[in-house]
């Protein structure tokens, strides 16, 4: 089985991030891609923190970001919303999406690892990687004596 570790896949992610002034460079993340060539999977999970942008760019264009956002995830479905990449197998459609570009969302770095669930990977680098941290429950004061 090459490639792959007993049920488990080789899979590349990138972050989707936000740069809403990109000559400032400040930037949050608003997304996930994950490729499986092994299961020609490929999707796009998207979660955007419109105040934590607010806060880096008041002015921003939360509209323009959201379509953005949705444009990647119509390329990684494929079919007549990805446009000209419609025609196109998963792993093409991944390479132009992490391809480097100076727009208001762009892609991190590829990284690696292994799945046995690319679907289930999505959610949770979305839940670790993009949504904000849940704050950690405050312990009960101890009690006096």
């Amino acid at each position: 089985m090459s490639g792959a570790t007993a049920d488990r896949d080789v899979f590349e992610y990138a972050l989707l991030r936000v740069v809403p002034r990109v000559e400032r460079g400040e930037r949050i993340n608003a997304g996930v891609l994950v490729y499986c060539r092994a299961r020609a999977f490929l999707c796009a999970r998207t979660a955007l923190d419109e105040d934590r942008l607010r806060a880096l760019d008041p002015a921003v264009d939360v509209a323009g970001v959201r379509a953005a956002l949705r444009a990647v995830e119509d390329v990684c479905r494929g079919g007549s919303g990805a446009g000209q990449a419609a025609s196109d197998d998963a792993g093409r459609r991944f390479r132009w999406l992490i391809a480097p570009r100076s727009t208001v969302v762009q892609p991190g770095p590829v990284h690696t690892g292994l799945t046995a669930d690319p679907r289930a990977e999505a959610e949770r680098l979305l839940d670790v990687m993009v949504r904000a941290p849940r704050p950690l429950p405050v312990p009960a004061p101890a009690p006096r004596t």
